[in-house]
This record gives structure tokens, C-alpha cells and sequence, in this order.
């Protein structure tokens, strides 16, 4: 599902990438149909007006749609320019865990596994933080009606899930980004300004975070 908490991953040209974002996915707010015929809310909009009733169908359709952009990757040119995402498949599992009730939970596991995923290992994982209240004034900013409907205790349980996933992730580089006072979507300079951090990592897990 979509969130305005942000983990990006990126690779090399001579190394196969995790994961290949499709332009659509998730990202419409209502589904296309022909001329004359009624739209239908997607499944994300449904999520957030019925979560009990829209969350499992929800959280497969995105696995779904991970898993054929991982195959397009490994049929992919590898000697393509390196690859950005905005998803670790790792993460998907977070969602679930969050918006799943036990019995679900235990379904989509096994979805999971028969999947058989095969994600390649990202040079770097970006993630980025911040407060709460930071992350409701983007989703209000963002202007997609459906996404309004996220209240600040659903964000702060996300929020508590991503910050102890990546306490113990170990499977890539990990940059960990305070975005309080960086805004990449309209700063240039802050956009200049992560890339080059970016450039001088050394170390498996760095932190920046520029004050105020």
C-alpha cells in the first residue's frame, strides 16, 4: 500500500535490482473503464473507507503486482542503468502484519511462500523518517482524497513497525534519513544534498539528519 513513509532502494548498472516500480502500481485513485461505464473505487480507496472487509484482498493485490514486477526485472537488460524503487518486498510483510487479523495473516503467509519470491539484494536502501504530524501534512499536501482517511494512531503503529524492522535490518546498506527539515519532493538543493550523502557512505548503516 501505498504510505507516506518512504523506503527506497537502488543499484548499480552491473548488478541486478530488487525490485522495477510499474508507472500505475498502486498509484490510480479509481480504476479505468470504458466510456460509459460506472468507475469502481480501487482497492487501496475501499482499504481505507472498510479496512476489516478490503484488507486482505488489498494487501494480495499488491503482493500480486510485487511479484510480477520482480519477474519483469529478472527478464530485464542487465546492463541497463541502475534501478530506483520505492518498495522493499520485505515490507510488504510489515502491512500485512499491521492490517491483517490472525487467520489472514496466516493466509497471506502462505500465498507468500508459495510465490517463492527471488528479490535480488539492493546496494543501498534509503529510509526515510519522520514525525507524525510531518507525515499527515504530506498526505494532506499529496491531494489523494482516499489517502485523507489515515488518522495519526494508524500512521504512529506504522511508523513503530518500520523503526523496529530496520533496527534489525542487516541485508543491504542502509541509509537512515530524518527528512524534519528536508523536503526532496520541491528542494533541489535537498535532493543534491541527500545524493551526495548518498556518494560518501562507507560504513553498512549511516544516519543523516541536518538541523534545523
Amino acid at each position: 500500500m501505498t504510505f507516506p513513509v518512504t523506503v527506497t532502494s537502488w543499484s548499480k548498472p552491473d548488478r541486478r535490482r530488487q525490485d522495477q516500480p510499474h508507472p500505475q502500481a498502486g498509484r490510480t485513485p479509481q480504476c479505468r473503464h470504458p466510456a460509459g461505464k460506472r468507475q469502481r473505487q480501487s482497492l487501496p480507496a475501499r482499504f481505507y473507507q472498510e479496512p476489516k472487509r478490503y484488507a486482505l484482498p488489498t494487501q494480495l493485490h499488491f503482493l500480486f503486482e510485487r511479484s510480477r514486477q520482480l519477474r519483469e526485472l529478472a527478464q530485464g537488460d542487465l546492463f541497463r542503468a541502475g534501478t530506483v524503487s520505492d518498495f522493499l518486498i520485505d515490507k510488504d510483510m510489515l502491512f500485512a502484519r499491521l492490517n491483517l487479523d490472525d487467520d489472514e495473516f496466516d493466509l497471506y503467509q502462505k500465498v507468500y511462500a508459495d510465490l517463492a519470491l527471488q528479490a535480488p539484494t539492493p546496494d543501498l536502501v534509503i529510509y526515510l523518517q519522520a514525525p507524525v504530524d510531518a507525515l499527515q501534512e504530506r498526505v494532506k499536501r499529496r491531494g489523494v482524497e482516499f489517502e485523507r482517511g489515515m488518522d495519526a494512531g494508524y500512521l504512529q503503529r506504522l511508523a513503530n513497525s518500520y523503526s523496529e524492522f530496520f533496527h534489525r535490518y542487516e541485508a543491504a546498506p542502509l541509509l537512515i534519513v530524518n527528512t524534519s527539515n528536508l523536503n526532496f519532493a520541491e528542494s533541489e538543493a535537498d535532493f543534491e544534498l541527500l545524493v551526495e550523502r548518498m556518494s560518501k557512505m562507507r560504513g553498512p548503516r549511516e544516519f543523516f539528519n541536518r538541523a534545523a
